[in-house]
């Protein structure tokens, strides 16, 4: 019998990204609204992309199996 296939989590594929050397890719939390009190040197920080901590990584990985 052939193996199923897994369907790709769509919240999960919409926000992580793999890296070529196989890193989870995230964008950074606490930029979407209430920017007026954070001040532009933390708005600055928030553009700039993280990586998934590896205790996240495998459950990450199991949303998104074909990317």
């Amino acid at each position: 019998m052939p193996k199923m296939k897994l369907k790709t989590h769509t919240g999960a594929k919409k926000r992580f990204k793999l890296t070529k050397n196989g890193k989870v890719k995230r964008a950074k939390a606490y930029k979407r609204h209430i920017l007026n009190k954070k001040d532009t040197k933390r708005k600055r920080g928030l553009r700039k992309a993280a990586y998934a901590d590896k205790t996240n990584v495998k459950a990450i990985r199991m949303l998104i199996p074909y990317k």
